[in-house]
């Protein structure tokens, strides 16, 4: 596997995932009971919606293919998501801890991917830029209180 291959397939593991948060963030958001809620789940679905155009296009410049679609780990946890929220009792407390825990999942993935020296420093730049959004996100996240 060249050069090329391998940063392409590290940022295509990167696209899977924000297309996997977006349609996660979808649902969410037509889920959502408090608006407050629903309005920052719809801006994050919007975000990684954004984060996805700009992995396709860094993709590209390594003269490789960005995959289509999300991944078979994130429908499985939308179904996961999906059955929680049906049994709980207040489903905007249960979709607000899953994405405190997905967005904790991604700013870790991120971070490893930039831990790899091969990054070249523009693709490293945009990979942080997004990192950052993602960790603005959770910080929200962690502040946001539910109307009970």
């Amino acid at each position: 596997m060249n050069y090329s291959e391998k940063v392409a397939g590290e940022l295509n593991t990167l696209l899977k995932k924000n297309k996997d948060a977006e349609k996660g963030y979808q649902y969410a958001a037509e889920n959502a009971q408090d608006s407050q809620l629903k309005a920052f789940f719809s801006e994050r679905a919007q975000e990684r919606y954004d984060f996805g155009h700009e992995l396709e296009t860094e993709i590209r410049d390594f003269g490789e293919n960005p995959e289509r679609g999300s991944s078979l780990a994130g429908d499985a946890h939308r179904t996961w998501m999906n059955l929680k929220s049906s049994l709980s009792s207040n489903k905007d407390e249960a979709a607000l801890e899953e994405a405190v825990r997905g967005e904790q999942v991604a700013a870790n993935e991120y971070e490893e991917v930039l831990k790899n020296p091969e990054i070249p420093p523009t693709t490293a730049n945009l990979l942080l830029k997004q990192k950052n959004g993602i960790v603005a996100a959770l910080n929200k996240l962690k502040g946001i209180k539910l109307q009970t």
